[in-house]
């Protein structure tokens, strides 16, 4: 099953007041909110892969951002499984793969030590 429908765009998430417009996404609680309303859960139930779009002109990600919109697809595939089915693609040159990383690395951590 491929279409649009397993794509998250992170501009749609991006905060905004007036003309400004946030270059960040950090913290957990955005991290929460943007997993609830993509619906990321789901659809990584109803797609054979899920596409992630950093738009262009971003600064950071934390990695606490990614830990709470990724926490429960990381857990249930585990690290070569969510890295194989969940694609991220940078419109700009913002390079998310470290903060990934660490936010992946902390989640199975934490489940290792909870379990």
């Amino acid at each position: 099953m491929k279409s649009k429908d397993n794509i998250i765009n992170l501009e749609d998430f991006r905060v905004k007041e007036g003309n400004r417009i946030s270059k960040v996404f950090t913290g957990r609680d955005r991290g929460k909110y943007v997993r609830e309303k993509s619906r990321i859960d789901e659809l990584e139930t109803l797609y054979e892969s899920v596409t992630i779009i950093i738009p262009d002109q971003i600064y950071s990600i934390n990695p606490s951002f990614f830990e709470e919109l990724l926490v429960n697809v990381v857990k249930k595939l585990g690290k070569e499984k969510f890295l194989a089915k969940f694609k991220f693609v940078s419109q700009g040159d913002y390079e998310y793969e470290m903060p990934l990383n660490q936010a992946v690395d902390r989640i199975l951590k934490a489940q290792t030590a909870i379990d």
